[in-house]
């Protein structure tokens, strides 16, 4: 499990130990955001008999050889990169060496390691602006407006070459705004929460006039294991005279991982300030660079593939993420 002290690094982790999986996690505990958070979310596995920790980088080749060397993992989810929109206009050099180089790093080593399925983050980003909503695999991702997005189009390509030319099953999962407890700080559930709770006006983007996709995640986790537990083939249908972007006669897949049901960010400012019990001050900005007014999920293949969508209605989810902030920052940050 790499990037194991992120978000969802550690949900999934904690929902493999649970069911009995053995499982090593990789993290280089970079302070992108706040590495409190991290050591926190991982002194929760650490005490697990069947969990083990690895600090490093996988753009470091030697250390990622020696920590499959070490562990001989049978499946790896692949969730470390460098994540985030904006960070990427005024960062481009931490996305090329995070998610492209150190995404190459991983393939190799699943290739030399025999990997019966390899797992990783791809993001709704590749949908760009624009295009049908609600986004489907099916569609066209040839027009990133971010270099984030980018590089997790760009991912995708690296696996199908892999999966095409080594068999190695592979499979990407395109997140949809994540959130719940143990959340990134750089994400608008904990910015918003972070600024009401200290008295600041939040900034709202495109003012106000966005949606979102919010999935929950204890949904993400889920779909992530049931994924991880179904590795793909050749796809017997698949016709490379009318090629299915989601699919191939490799073993490889891609799959949307959203709620399905995108609401107006001022719905969510709504939920979060009654979980809060308190108002939000509003400062309202122009679209940033990169950023796309809509987004929102198909999971029709997902549900075909694994039998299950994302489900947790915003309202409860939001109770339950206002509920551990509250508890893990008694002070308001």
């Amino acid at each position: 499990m790499t990037g194991v002290a992120g978000f969802i690094g550690m949900h999934v982790t904690e929902r493999l130990l649970g069911r009995g999986d053995e499982v090593a996690g990789l993290d280089n505990l970079n302070d992108y955001y706040d590495v409190a958070l991290k050591q926190a979310r991982l002194d929760r596995l650490l005490p697990h008999g069947a969990f083990s920790f690895t600090k490093a980088d996988i753009t470091d080749r030697a250390a990622l050889a020696q920590a499959f060397a070490r562990h001989r993992p049978e499946r790896v989810v692949h969730l470390a990169a460098q994540v985030g929109v904006r960070y990427s206009l005024t960062n481009p050099a931490a996305y090329l060496q995070g998610n492209l180089v150190g995404f190459g790093n991983v393939l190799e080593e699943c290739r030399e390691h025999g990997i019966e399925h390899l797992v990783y983050a791809s993001s709704s980003s590749v949908y760009g602006s624009g295009g049908p909503v609600p986004s489907s695999e099916a569609d066209n991702v040839d027009h990133p407006v971010s270099l984030y997005a980018a590089t997790k189009k760009a991912n995708e390509l690296m696996a199908h070459t892999y999966s095409h030319l080594y068999g190695i099953p592979t499979t990407g999962l395109r997140f949809f705004t994540v959130y719940g407890p143990w959340g990134r700080p750089d994400m608008a559930p904990f910015l918003f929460a972070r600024a009401i709770m200290e008295g600041r006006a939040i900034d709202v983007f495109n003012h106000g006039n966005m949606l979102r996709d919010f999935t929950y995640i204890d949904d993400v986790a889920e779909g992530v294991v049931r994924i991880c537990d179904k590795p793909p083939g050749p796809d017997k249908s698949y016709d490379p005279s009318h090629p299915h972007p989601g699919t191939s006669n490799a073993p490889y897949r891609i799959f949307n991982l959203g709620n399905g049901e995108p609401v107006p960010l001022a719905d969510f400012i709504e939920a979060l300030e009654t979980s809060l019990t308190r108002r939000a001050l509003k400062n309202y900005l122009p679209m940033q660079p990169g950023d796309v007014p809509v987004t929102a999920a198909n999971t029709d293949a997902l549900h075909a593939w694994v039998g299950f969508r994302p489900h947790t209605p915003l309202g409860e989810g939001i109770a339950r993420f206002a509920r551990w902030y509250l508890g893990h920052y008694p002070t308001g940050h």
